[in-house]
């Protein structure tokens, strides 16, 4: 029995993809000229792009076309776990740019979420996540000043966690909230995504052995680079 046609042409890309004829990242060609190529109608060359991006060989990109898909940093939601490690386990190199460093008093929102009354001087640095010099994404962490005393800018900056961990931190549990949204144009920017794009946001409170919690952060991922797993 001779397979629908769709099938035939989505069977053709994703061998090109597979073969490296069609390189991650790149745009394919418009609607109009893959139709032309394969001989068929938009409808029919549709339903075989659809099922690709459904099963993650291509994906849309608002306002600029669609693109082979690139592979996905994956975090496991069941433990607590570092930018830093969740790149290395991803098999990149991670690094930061800092954006903002400030000492200061919590939002009602960060006092909550640390526990701590609204006078207690707190850190919120503002970071753009890289992976092998790829934005992943744009992080606001904000930490109590007490957890930091004796570490310099420069370690904090590195790996929040790793300095933490090196003066003496026992990491406990996260507690994680994940919500879809949208770049502003701000963050768009920073991430290399055009303002409307899908992000992942992930607020997070981590708390230490003693149930204390020592960070709050909220973080936005690109959403054609990150992915979470649960």
């Amino acid at each position: 029995m001779t397979e629908p046609i769709y099938i035939q042409i989505h069977d053709e890309i994703k061998e090109a993809i597979e073969a490296g004829r069609w390189t991650a990242g790149e745009r394919i060609p418009a609607e109009r000229d893959l139709s032309l190529q394969f001989d068929v109608s938009r409808m029919t060359l549709r339903q075989a792009i659809r099922l690709l991006v459904d099963e993650g060989y291509l994906e849309r990109r608002v306002g600029s076309g669609t693109f082979v898909a690139t592979t996905r940093v994956q975090e496991n939601l069941d433990s607590a776990s570092s930018f830093t490690e969740t790149m290395k386990l991803a098999g990149k190199k991670a690094s930061s740019r800092v954006i903002s460093y400030k000492l200061g008093q919590p939002t009602p929102q960060e006092a909550e979420a640390l526990q701590i009354t609204i006078d207690t001087d707190i850190l919120r640095m503002q970071r753009v996540r890289y992976g092998d010099a790829e934005p992943i994404a744009f992080e606001v962490a904000t930490v109590p000043q007490s957890r930091l005393k004796g570490i310099d800018k420069a370690t904090i900056t590195d790996s929040l966690y790793q300095a933490l961990l090196n003066n003496g931190l026992v990491i406990g549990e996260a507690q994680r909230v994940v919500t879809a949204g949208v770049a502003s144009e701000e963050v768009g920017q920073l991430l290399d995504l055009r303002a409307g794009e899908p992000v992942l946001v992930l607020s997070q409170i981590t708390i230490d052995n003693q149930n204390q919690p020592f960070e709050f952060v909220r973080t936005q991922y690109a959403g054609s680079r990150y992915e979470i797993r649960l």
